[in-house]
């Protein structure tokens, strides 16, 4: 199946965000948004055509073939039992998280978010009303192969979550963009912490399939359940199976007087209601899609090597965020002396190449790739942005 993922289909003028959003005329490599160019596996694509061949598209009964391709795929892999009456189906994860920022957090009341993280955090706790609360990650030291890390700072997560104004953490489980599976270890001095402190977990959990070799996610709902009484998880197969479009995500909560509340924000936001393809791509990412996955995490590995060593021949004073999950790749740019978005903005030009800046994050002076393309295609991307890159750091001006 490695031929499958190294070619792609032209998505240009497909309607495609992620490509169609370039400058028209220009020959752009987009390596930006979070969705991969790889078609997805091919069990989804025949459910899709089979839904499509029947005509009929009208609205759309949740079934139990559902619920139990949702419990098996999560037991199976990840030992996480999801248990029906906790789940709350809707069109995705950012407007799950809305929806539970709208239930259960106060306006003006603050939302704990561990920065540089997902950009829509940001905007879901603004939109609500409530304030951002920062506890940056810390970052270690880069290593002989010119990676680093990041680790939480569990020290600025007590303060934070000490003040009563402060109700609810947002965990992003994979770490988007840091790149972190963060460890049972971990976790457990999270839970630790807002269990002590009544602080609301909101585990975003959309790349728990996508880790490194070596490396394992533990979600936030296997954690002890005197830790999860008050713990809300969301997760669905876009990112897994680059199925984003077909709009389907969970929430999933086991305390049953917050699930009412979240219910009630999903009804009033009006994200309660799915579409059929959704469900029939769930259905078959998570009851045949498994042999392709794997395939495709294998490729987005040796991905990464490439990526790794050609940072270290070609671009070694840029260090790499050491990847353990997730297909996108945390890069220092400091030594380029100028802010990420013009950055952004003189790769694009310059290069022919799109990342995204680190400000978006909340990191200034870092960018993010996306590596989830054909090979040949990320090495083209990197030998476009090498010499970008070399002319910035000889140079005072650019």
């Amino acid at each position: 199946m490695n031929d499958f993922f190294s070619t792609a289909p032209d998505r240009h003028n497909s309607g495609s965000y992620k490509w169609d959003s370039a400058p028209k005329g220009k020959d752009i490599i987009p390596m930006w948004v979070a969705d991969m160019d790889f078609k997805t596996a091919p069990c989804i694509i025949e459910a899709l055509r089979k839904r499509v061949e029947h005509g009929v598209f009208g609205y759309t009964l949740v079934g139990d073939n559902y619920y139990s391709a949702l419990h098996n795929w999560f037991l199976r892999r990840h030992g996480y039992e999801i248990k029906r009456e906790r789940v709350i189906y809707t069109s995705g994860v950012v407007p799950a998280i809305s929806a539970i920022i709208k239930a259960l957090v106060l306006p003006g009341e603050g939302v704990i978010v561990q920065t540089p993280v997902y950009n829509c955090f940001f905007s879901s706790i603004r939109n609500n009303s409530c304030r951002t609360v920062e506890s940056p990650l810390l970052r270690t030291a880069p290593d002989e192969d010119g990676h680093f890390s990041y680790r939480m700072d569990f020290d600025s997560l007590e303060k934070l979550a000490s003040d009563p104004k402060n109700t609810m953490l947002l965990l992003c489980n994979p770490h988007n963009p840091a790149g972190r599976a963060w460890t049972r270890d971990e976790l457990i001095r999270v839970a630790e912490i807002c269990h002590r402190n009544n602080v609301t977990v909101v585990s975003d959990e959309i790349h728990c399939d996508l880790t490194m070799p070596g490396h394992k996610f533990t979600s936030y709902a296997t954690l002890p359940e005197e830790y999860t009484s008050r713990a809300v998880i969301c997760n669905s197969p876009s990112k897994a199976f680059n199925t984003a479009g077909l709009q389907i995500a969970n929430i999933i909560c086991g305390n049953e007087s917050l699930r009412c509340m979240i219910d009630r924000a999903i009804n009033d936001n009006e994200v309660c209601d799915v579409n059929p393809f959704g469900v029939a791509g769930l259905i078959a990412a998570y009851t045949e899609g498994e042999p392709w996955l794997n395939e495709l995490t294998a490729y987005l590995s040796e991905n990464y090597r490439v990526l790794c060593e050609f940072f270290k021949s070609e671009l070694p004073e840029f260090p790499l965020a050491r990847l353990e999950a997730t297909y996108l790749v945390w890069v220092d740019t400091r030594a380029t002396g100028i802010p990420s978005e013009a950055l952004e903005e003189y790769l694009v030009e310059k290069a022919g190449v799109w990342l995204n800046c680190g400000s978006m994050y909340g990191a200034e002076g870092f960018m993010r790739i996306n590596i989830a393309c054909p090979r040949e295609r990320l090495l083209e991307g990197l030998r476009r942005i090498a010499p970008a890159l070399k002319e910035l750091i000889n140079n005072d001006k650019y």
